[in-house]
């Protein structure tokens, strides 16, 4: 769990198993590890990539909050699979009874004398999961993974083994 005085948050990092043209969403769960009422805003460097829901909004005493953060469908995949993109999780301490849509910048504001906590995220491609082969590992040497079709059968109307 990523250390916050106020929140702690899992995972440490976003992973993403990278696909192009695939919209790809990773889970991420705040816990209040206080007795007060907490106020959390998630930021990126790259908006235009991300999507975070909730943005914002208040964590209760000892509790949870899930946040999901899309990342868009890219064209093509970065170089070396690597990604600078950051997140940051800000949290304050707020009086009970306030609400998400009453949450302001000022809120995170250290100048203002609040107890305020910031914990960084970073963004990590990995490889989406292969699926399972479809041949055998000891498979017999003569059978084929292949549908077989007759020479005069139209290869377009045969289906393909996945």
């Amino acid at each position: 769990m990523s250390a916050g005085e106020l929140l702690g948050i899992e995972p440490p990092e976003l992973k993403f198993p990278f696909e192009l043209r695939k919209q790809i969403s990773c889970p991420l769960q705040l816990f209040n590890k206080t007795d007060d009422h907490i106020a959390f805003k998630v930021k990126t460097t790259n908006p235009k990539k991300y999507c975070v829901r909730p943005n914002n909004g208040v964590v209760l005493p000892r509790s949870t909050c899930d946040v999901i953060v899309t990342m868009q469908a890219q064209r093509e995949a970065p170089a070396d699979m690597q990604c600078k993109d950051k997140f940051l999780v800000q949290s304050a301490v707020i009086n009970p009874g306030i609400t998400a849509t009453e949450i302001t910048a000022e809120m995170f504001s250290r100048e203002s004398g609040n107890k305020v906590d910031e914990v960084k995220l970073r963004v990590v491609y990995v490889s989406p999961p292969r699926p399972p082969s479809p041949v055998h590992e000891g498979s017999d040497e003569g059978s084929s993974p292949r549908a077989s079709f007759s020479e005069n059968s139209n290869a377009e109307t045969s289906e393909t083994l996945v």
